[in-house]
């Protein structure tokens, strides 16, 4: 099953400025439980606009931000510049497509989108460019319509109703979550020849504004700008109206989860 190509059309800058980042403590306890040198090179696959690419960067000699959409690798590239890192190397490319040579990378990391790649052939594409005993994580955050929260329950009606309204329920492909629920993703990963260390999360409380709340809507593939179009202030004026009686003083507060998925490329023997 494929993800059409150009699902975040236009949402690079609202995916920088809304999309929560990972927390430092898992960031740093991936590192340590990776067993990062210092002096490898790491491969963030699918990097939007560098979530994982960038806090990470100052521990390796090298860093590919790869993604499909030319949008987000033209912002990684400006924050690249901004930053003075000139050793990441922003990539416009398919993780599917993605040429590398074998045993290069010493971490491969994926946010928030393992679900949205061909998983078997690019887990064996990722094992295939580890060097020996190198890693792989699958980072993950949870999101603020899928919490048991009101105002949460609120927000998911309201996005469902407003998918139906624009025609965008068939942007994601139907089935995706049944079929990964039915081969879940360390059975890929150990067919592709990882070893499968375990899933480590931590929790951050986190405030939302109804105006973060909107950009980050505008971040996400099923009703970014694009979609909103003309649409887009009677979708503000509604999202508003219909959250503004669940929240204190116009802030909603969630509990949001971050995790990652640890695996490990056998060493040599």
């Amino acid at each position: 099953m494929r993800f059409p190509v150009d699902l975040y059309r236009g949402t690079a800058e609202y995916y920088d400025r809304y999309r929560l980042p990972y927390p430092r403590t898992m960031l740093g306890d991936l590192a340590a439980r990776a067993d990062v040198s210092g002096q490898g090179r790491l491969l963030d696959l699918a990097c939007g606009t560098g979530q994982l690419a960038f806090p990470l960067r100052r521990q390796f000699t090298e860093v590919w931000a790869v993604d499909q959409e030319p949008e987000m690798v033209d912002l990684v590239r400006t924050k690249a510049a901004a930053m003075g890192a000139g050793h990441v190397r922003p990539v416009v490319s398919s993780a599917e497509s993605l040429d590398a040579e074998p045993g290069y990378f010493e971490l491969a990391v994926i946010g928030n989108a393992f679900h949205r790649l061909d998983r078997d052939p690019v887990a064996r594409r990722i094992h295939g460019w580890l060097g020996p005993g190198g890693h792989l994580a699958l980072c993950w955050s949870s999101s603020p319509w899928t919490g048991e929260e009101d105002w949460q329950h609120v927000l998911a009606a309201t996005l469902d109703k407003w998918r139906a309204t624009l025609g965008a329920e068939q942007r994601i492909p139907e089935g995706w979550d049944v079929i990964r629920s039915s081969r879940p993703d360390p059975e890929v990963l150990v067919e592709a020849g990882f070893e499968v260390i375990g899933r480590h999360e931590v929790t951050r409380e986190h405030r939302w504004s109804l105006l973060e709340l909107a950009g980050h809507i505008r971040s996400t593939s099923f009703l970014p700008s694009s979609v909103l179009g003309e649409q887009a202030d009677a979708f503000d004026a509604d999202l508003a109206g219909s959250l503004r009686p669940h929240g204190a003083g116009g802030i909603f507060a969630e509990t949001v989860s971050f995790a990652y998925d640890l695996a490990r490329k056998p060493p040599a023997r």
